[in-house]
Protein backbone atom coordinates (compact mmCIF):
# COMPACT_ATOMS: atom_id res chain seq x y z
CA UNK A 1 0.00 0.00 0.00
CA UNK A 2 2.91 2.28 0.97
CA UNK A 3 4.38 2.23 -3.01
CA UNK A 4 0.79 3.37 -3.97
CA UNK A 5 0.57 5.90 -1.38
CA UNK A 6 -2.60 6.73 0.47
CA UNK A 7 -5.54 9.25 -0.15
CA UNK A 8 -7.62 9.26 2.91
CA UNK A 9 -7.98 11.97 5.58
CA UNK A 10 -9.88 13.39 8.25
CA UNK A 11 -11.74 15.87 6.11
CA UNK A 12 -10.55 15.44 2.50
CA UNK A 13 -9.42 18.80 0.65
CA UNK A 14 -8.18 18.95 -2.98
CA UNK A 15 -4.81 20.67 -3.32
CA UNK A 16 -5.31 23.38 -6.16
CA UNK A 17 -1.39 24.96 -6.24
CA UNK A 18 -1.78 24.29 -10.02
CA UNK A 19 1.18 26.10 -12.37
CA UNK A 20 -0.81 28.59 -13.68
CA UNK A 21 1.40 29.51 -16.74
CA UNK A 22 -0.99 30.06 -19.48
CA UNK A 23 -0.45 29.06 -23.36
CA UNK A 24 -1.74 32.03 -25.18
CA UNK A 25 -2.33 33.79 -28.86
CA UNK A 26 0.24 36.82 -27.70
CA UNK A 27 2.49 34.64 -25.70
CA UNK A 28 2.23 37.07 -22.63
CA UNK A 29 3.31 34.36 -20.29
CA UNK A 30 6.67 33.60 -22.85
CA UNK A 31 4.79 30.49 -23.94
CA UNK A 32 2.66 31.23 -27.46
CA UNK A 33 0.79 29.43 -29.13
CA UNK A 34 2.65 26.90 -32.09
CA UNK A 35 1.58 24.09 -33.67
CA UNK A 36 3.88 21.21 -32.67
CA UNK A 37 5.15 22.94 -30.08
CA UNK A 38 3.67 21.39 -27.00
CA UNK A 39 2.48 18.24 -25.64
CA UNK A 40 -0.37 17.49 -23.92
CA UNK A 41 -0.08 14.20 -21.36
CA UNK A 42 -3.09 12.63 -20.07
CA UNK A 43 -4.17 9.09 -18.55
CA UNK A 44 -7.79 8.53 -19.49
CA UNK A 45 -8.57 6.96 -16.30
CA UNK A 46 -8.19 10.63 -14.73
CA UNK A 47 -11.62 12.77 -14.93
CA UNK A 48 -9.61 16.19 -15.12
CA UNK A 49 -7.60 14.84 -18.19
CA UNK A 50 -10.28 13.15 -19.89
CA UNK A 51 -11.86 16.86 -20.34
CA UNK A 52 -8.64 17.98 -21.82
CA UNK A 53 -8.79 14.85 -24.29
CA UNK A 54 -12.62 15.99 -25.13
CA UNK A 55 -12.26 19.37 -26.09
CA UNK A 56 -9.11 18.49 -28.08
CA UNK A 57 -11.31 16.03 -30.32
CA UNK A 58 -14.02 18.33 -30.63
CA UNK A 59 -11.62 21.47 -31.94
CA UNK A 60 -9.89 19.35 -34.08
CA UNK A 61 -6.72 20.14 -32.36
CA UNK A 62 -5.12 16.58 -33.11
CA UNK A 63 -2.59 17.72 -35.71
CA UNK A 64 -1.66 20.87 -33.93
CA UNK A 65 -1.24 19.29 -30.17
CA UNK A 66 0.17 15.74 -29.85
CA UNK A 67 -0.62 13.62 -27.08
CA UNK A 68 0.74 11.71 -24.55
CA UNK A 69 -0.85 8.65 -22.94
CA UNK A 70 0.01 7.53 -18.80
CA UNK A 71 -0.91 4.00 -18.14
CA UNK A 72 -4.41 3.89 -15.55
CA UNK A 73 -2.09 2.96 -12.25
CA UNK A 74 0.65 4.89 -10.55
CA UNK A 75 3.03 4.94 -7.61
CA UNK A 76 2.99 7.52 -5.30
CA UNK A 77 5.66 9.12 -7.15
CA UNK A 78 3.90 10.30 -10.52
CA UNK A 79 1.98 8.80 -13.42
CA UNK A 80 4.61 6.52 -15.72
CA UNK A 81 4.29 6.40 -19.62
CA UNK A 82 4.11 2.00 -19.08
CA UNK A 83 2.02 2.07 -22.46
CA UNK A 84 4.54 2.97 -24.73
CA UNK A 85 7.71 0.79 -25.28
CA UNK A 86 10.26 0.88 -23.18
CA UNK A 87 8.19 2.65 -20.77
CA UNK A 88 9.42 6.21 -21.88
CA UNK A 89 7.19 8.66 -23.93
CA UNK A 90 8.32 8.96 -27.60
CA UNK A 91 8.58 12.19 -28.03
CA UNK A 92 9.25 13.69 -24.69
CA UNK A 93 11.82 10.59 -23.70
CA UNK A 94 11.26 10.63 -20.11
CA UNK A 95 9.59 7.47 -17.83
CA UNK A 96 7.35 9.39 -15.93
CA UNK A 97 5.15 12.78 -15.76
CA UNK A 98 7.18 13.84 -12.99
CA UNK A 99 10.31 14.21 -14.99
CA UNK A 100 8.82 17.01 -16.76
CA UNK A 101 7.36 18.71 -13.75
CA UNK A 102 11.29 18.64 -12.59
CA UNK A 103 12.62 20.29 -15.49
CA UNK A 104 10.24 23.03 -14.43
CA UNK A 105 11.36 23.12 -10.73
CA UNK A 106 13.85 20.53 -9.34
CA UNK A 107 11.92 18.88 -6.78
CA UNK A 108 8.65 20.05 -7.69
CA UNK A 109 6.92 20.33 -4.20
CA UNK A 110 3.35 19.91 -5.34
CA UNK A 111 0.95 17.59 -6.53
CA UNK A 112 2.39 16.09 -9.93
CA UNK A 113 -1.11 15.68 -11.76
CA UNK A 114 -2.65 14.71 -15.73
CA UNK A 115 -3.35 16.86 -17.36
CA UNK A 116 -0.05 18.58 -18.09
CA UNK A 117 0.87 20.74 -21.13
CA UNK A 118 4.80 20.43 -21.71
CA UNK A 119 7.32 22.63 -23.71
CA UNK A 120 8.88 20.05 -26.20
CA UNK A 121 11.83 21.88 -26.94
CA UNK A 122 12.69 21.98 -23.25
CA UNK A 123 10.74 19.27 -21.80
CA UNK A 124 9.43 21.40 -18.71
CA UNK A 125 5.95 21.36 -17.73
CA UNK A 126 4.20 24.53 -18.50
CA UNK A 127 0.56 24.15 -16.78
CA UNK A 128 -1.27 21.64 -15.08
CA UNK A 129 -4.40 24.18 -14.42
CA UNK A 130 -7.04 21.92 -16.00
CA UNK A 131 -9.37 24.37 -15.56
CA UNK A 132 -7.83 26.98 -17.25
CA UNK A 133 -6.26 24.88 -19.66
CA UNK A 134 -9.72 23.78 -21.95
CA UNK A 135 -10.73 27.24 -21.83
CA UNK A 136 -7.40 28.31 -23.66
CA UNK A 137 -8.17 25.33 -26.21
CA UNK A 138 -11.18 26.82 -27.13
CA UNK A 139 -10.22 30.54 -27.12
CA UNK A 140 -6.30 31.02 -27.41
CA UNK A 141 -5.92 27.94 -29.69
CA UNK A 142 -8.93 29.54 -31.95
CA UNK A 143 -6.69 29.97 -34.79
CA UNK A 144 -6.22 26.24 -35.51
CA UNK A 145 -9.88 24.49 -34.92
CA UNK A 146 -10.97 22.82 -37.60
CA UNK A 147 -13.65 23.69 -39.62
CA UNK A 148 -17.18 23.31 -38.03
CA UNK A 149 -15.39 23.19 -34.78
CA UNK A 150 -18.01 23.60 -31.80
CA UNK A 151 -17.98 27.15 -29.69
CA UNK A 152 -17.55 25.28 -26.61
CA UNK A 153 -17.49 28.68 -24.26
CA UNK A 154 -19.36 30.99 -26.63
CA UNK A 155 -19.21 35.14 -25.02
CA UNK A 156 -22.85 35.31 -24.81
CA UNK A 157 -22.90 32.30 -22.15
CA UNK A 158 -19.71 32.62 -20.26
CA UNK A 159 -21.13 34.05 -17.07
CA UNK A 160 -23.86 30.97 -16.72
CA UNK A 161 -21.51 28.46 -17.93
CA UNK A 162 -18.87 29.61 -15.39
CA UNK A 163 -21.36 29.53 -12.53
CA UNK A 164 -22.49 26.09 -13.37
CA UNK A 165 -18.83 24.55 -14.26
CA UNK A 166 -18.01 26.18 -10.80
CA UNK A 167 -21.06 24.72 -8.52
CA UNK A 168 -20.78 21.53 -10.35
CA UNK A 169 -17.15 21.39 -9.42
CA UNK A 170 -16.98 22.16 -6.03
CA UNK A 171 -20.22 19.94 -5.54
CA UNK A 172 -20.18 17.25 -7.82
CA UNK A 173 -16.75 16.49 -9.57
CA UNK A 174 -14.57 17.12 -6.45
CA UNK A 175 -17.71 16.23 -4.09
CA UNK A 176 -17.50 12.53 -4.96
CA UNK A 177 -13.55 12.79 -3.65
CA UNK A 178 -14.58 14.23 -0.58
CA UNK A 179 -17.29 11.48 0.15
CA UNK A 180 -14.34 8.65 -1.52
CA UNK A 181 -11.61 10.17 0.65
CA UNK A 182 -13.43 10.74 3.53
CA UNK A 183 -11.49 9.60 6.75
CA UNK A 184 -14.22 10.28 9.30
CA UNK A 185 -18.12 9.41 9.38
CA UNK A 186 -18.83 13.43 10.18
CA UNK A 187 -16.68 14.46 7.17
CA UNK A 188 -18.30 11.56 4.75
CA UNK A 189 -22.16 12.43 5.89
CA UNK A 190 -21.52 15.96 5.24
CA UNK A 191 -19.32 15.23 1.95
CA UNK A 192 -22.37 13.08 1.24
CA UNK A 193 -25.12 14.75 1.54
CA UNK A 194 -23.74 18.14 -0.77
CA UNK A 195 -23.32 15.55 -3.22
CA UNK A 196 -26.45 14.64 -3.83
CA UNK A 197 -28.27 18.06 -2.90
CA UNK A 198 -26.47 18.96 -6.29
CA UNK A 199 -26.96 15.61 -8.48
CA UNK A 200 -31.22 16.56 -7.45
CA UNK A 201 -30.75 19.59 -8.67
CA UNK A 202 -29.16 18.68 -11.45
CA UNK A 203 -31.65 15.88 -12.14
CA UNK A 204 -34.57 18.44 -12.48
CA UNK A 205 -32.32 21.45 -14.20
CA UNK A 206 -31.93 18.53 -17.12
CA UNK A 207 -35.74 17.73 -16.94
CA UNK A 208 -36.87 19.87 -19.32
CA UNK A 209 -33.31 21.08 -21.62
CA UNK A 210 -31.12 18.98 -23.20
CA UNK A 211 -27.91 20.71 -21.87
CA UNK A 212 -26.38 22.61 -19.20
CA UNK A 213 -26.44 25.64 -20.90
CA UNK A 214 -28.16 27.24 -23.58
CA UNK A 215 -29.27 24.70 -26.74
CA UNK A 216 -25.73 22.81 -27.46
CA UNK A 217 -22.82 21.42 -26.05
CA UNK A 218 -20.30 23.61 -23.62
CA UNK A 219 -17.89 23.74 -21.43
CA UNK A 220 -20.21 22.88 -18.90
CA UNK A 221 -21.29 19.60 -20.61
CA UNK A 222 -17.71 19.10 -20.88
CA UNK A 223 -17.06 19.21 -17.19
CA UNK A 224 -19.74 17.58 -15.52
CA UNK A 225 -19.70 14.01 -18.11
CA UNK A 226 -16.09 12.87 -17.07
CA UNK A 227 -17.75 12.58 -13.73
CA UNK A 228 -20.92 10.97 -14.41
CA UNK A 229 -19.36 8.58 -16.75
CA UNK A 230 -17.21 7.43 -14.22
CA UNK A 231 -20.06 7.61 -11.76
CA UNK A 232 -22.07 3.61 -11.64
CA UNK A 233 -18.43 1.91 -12.76
CA UNK A 234 -16.62 3.82 -9.62
CA UNK A 235 -17.64 6.37 -7.47
CA UNK A 236 -21.41 4.59 -6.04
CA UNK A 237 -19.21 2.09 -4.69
CA UNK A 238 -15.74 2.65 -4.50
CA UNK A 239 -16.38 6.30 -3.21
CA UNK A 240 -19.71 5.33 -1.43
CA UNK A 241 -21.63 7.63 -3.42
CA UNK A 242 -24.45 5.08 -3.24
CA UNK A 243 -27.88 6.56 -3.07
CA UNK A 244 -28.50 5.26 -6.20
CA UNK A 245 -26.78 4.74 -9.46
CA UNK A 246 -26.80 7.06 -12.00
CA UNK A 247 -29.16 4.73 -14.43
CA UNK A 248 -31.79 5.47 -11.43
CA UNK A 249 -31.87 9.30 -12.16
CA UNK A 250 -33.69 9.15 -15.81
CA UNK A 251 -32.80 12.94 -16.66
CA UNK A 252 -28.99 12.65 -15.57
CA UNK A 253 -28.58 9.00 -17.42
CA UNK A 254 -30.40 9.79 -20.48
CA UNK A 255 -28.06 13.05 -20.42
CA UNK A 256 -24.94 11.46 -19.81
CA UNK A 257 -25.78 8.47 -22.54
CA UNK A 258 -26.79 11.50 -24.77
CA UNK A 259 -23.49 12.86 -24.61
CA UNK A 260 -21.73 9.49 -24.45
CA UNK A 261 -22.82 8.63 -28.01
CA UNK A 262 -22.04 12.14 -29.40
CA UNK A 263 -18.69 12.26 -31.43
CA UNK A 264 -15.53 13.54 -29.23
CA UNK A 265 -17.79 11.68 -25.73
CA UNK A 266 -17.68 7.97 -25.43
CA UNK A 267 -15.15 7.67 -28.01
CA UNK A 268 -12.60 9.18 -25.78
CA UNK A 269 -13.66 7.08 -22.47
CA UNK A 270 -12.04 3.98 -21.48
CA UNK A 271 -13.20 1.99 -19.02
CA UNK A 272 -11.05 -0.51 -18.18
CA UNK A 273 -8.02 2.30 -17.08
CA UNK A 274 -10.84 3.95 -14.95
CA UNK A 275 -11.81 0.63 -13.00
CA UNK A 276 -7.66 -0.05 -12.88
CA UNK A 277 -6.97 3.37 -11.58
CA UNK A 278 -9.42 3.85 -8.87
CA UNK A 279 -9.79 -0.27 -7.42
CA UNK A 280 -5.61 -0.89 -7.88
CA UNK A 281 -4.45 2.92 -6.72
CA UNK A 282 -6.54 3.06 -3.81
CA UNK A 283 -5.15 0.71 -1.65
CA UNK A 284 -6.16 2.16 1.32
CA UNK A 285 -10.06 2.34 0.44
CA UNK A 286 -9.36 -1.32 -1.37
CA UNK A 287 -6.73 -3.48 -0.08
CA UNK A 288 -7.40 -5.96 -2.17
CA UNK A 289 -7.21 -4.33 -5.23
CA UNK A 290 -9.18 -6.51 -7.13
CA UNK A 291 -11.23 -4.62 -10.10
CA UNK A 292 -14.88 -5.27 -10.68
CA UNK A 293 -16.48 -7.17 -13.35
CA UNK A 294 -19.45 -4.57 -13.56
CA UNK A 295 -21.47 -2.78 -14.50
CA UNK A 296 -22.67 -3.69 -17.98
CA UNK A 297 -21.76 -1.11 -20.31
CA UNK A 298 -23.79 -1.90 -23.05
CA UNK A 299 -26.74 0.41 -21.61
CA UNK A 300 -24.83 3.30 -22.69
CA UNK A 301 -25.69 2.29 -26.10
CA UNK A 302 -29.62 2.29 -25.27
CA UNK A 303 -31.38 5.30 -26.79
CA UNK A 304 -32.15 8.35 -24.66
CA UNK A 305 -34.89 10.08 -26.11
CA UNK A 306 -32.77 13.59 -25.34
CA UNK A 307 -33.15 15.22 -29.01
CA UNK A 308 -37.18 15.57 -28.01
CA UNK A 309 -35.96 18.59 -25.75
CA UNK A 310 -34.33 20.05 -28.68
CA UNK A 311 -31.33 21.80 -29.70
CA UNK A 312 -28.05 19.85 -31.04
CA UNK A 313 -25.11 19.33 -30.01
CA UNK A 314 -22.52 20.91 -32.08
CA UNK A 315 -24.85 24.46 -33.07
CA UNK A 316 -23.95 25.73 -36.44
CA UNK A 317 -20.58 23.58 -35.87
CA UNK A 318 -20.19 20.09 -37.48
CA UNK A 319 -19.02 17.08 -35.20
CA UNK A 320 -15.38 15.49 -35.31
CA UNK A 321 -14.61 12.82 -37.53
CA UNK A 322 -14.91 9.24 -36.75
CA UNK A 323 -12.56 7.21 -34.80
CA UNK A 324 -11.95 3.95 -35.77
CA UNK A 325 -8.59 2.84 -33.59
CA UNK A 326 -9.07 1.01 -30.36
CA UNK A 327 -7.80 1.75 -27.08
CA UNK A 328 -5.01 -0.64 -26.06
CA UNK A 329 -7.15 -3.94 -24.20
CA UNK A 330 -10.52 -2.57 -25.52
CA UNK A 331 -12.81 -4.24 -27.67
CA UNK A 332 -14.81 -2.40 -30.31
CA UNK A 333 -18.22 -1.84 -30.78
CA UNK A 334 -20.73 -0.74 -33.58
CA UNK A 335 -23.89 1.46 -32.68
CA UNK A 336 -25.56 4.65 -34.15
CA UNK A 337 -24.60 7.25 -31.88
CA UNK A 338 -27.80 7.81 -31.78
CA UNK A 339 -30.77 6.26 -32.86
CA UNK A 340 -31.99 9.60 -34.46
CA UNK A 341 -28.46 10.78 -35.56
CA UNK A 342 -26.94 10.90 -38.52
CA UNK A 343 -24.16 9.57 -37.29
CA UNK A 344 -22.13 6.11 -36.97
CA UNK A 345 -18.75 5.17 -36.42
CA UNK A 346 -16.67 2.27 -35.35
CA UNK A 347 -16.79 3.40 -31.40
CA UNK A 348 -13.92 1.99 -29.23
CA UNK A 349 -15.12 1.04 -25.97
CA UNK A 350 -13.30 -0.33 -23.49
CA UNK A 351 -13.90 -4.03 -22.25
CA UNK A 352 -15.11 -3.93 -18.42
Amino acid sequence: MSDQGSYVEPSYERDTRYITTRITADGRDGYPVEPGRYRLVVARACPWANRAIIVRRLLGLEDVLSMGICGPTHDQRSWTFDLDPGGVDPVLGIPRIQDAYFKREPGYPRGVTVPALVDIPTGAVVTNDFAQMTLDLSTEWREHHRPGAPDLYPEAWRGEIDEMAQANYTEVNNGVYRCGFAGTQESYDAAYERLWRRLDWLENHLATRRYLVGDHITEADVRLFTTLVRFDPVYHGHFKCNRVKLIEMPHLWGYARDLFQTPGFGDTVDFTHIKAHYYVVHRDINPTGVVPGGPDLATWATEHGRADLGGSPFGDGTPPGPRVRSFPGSTTLRWPYSARSPYAAEFPCAAG
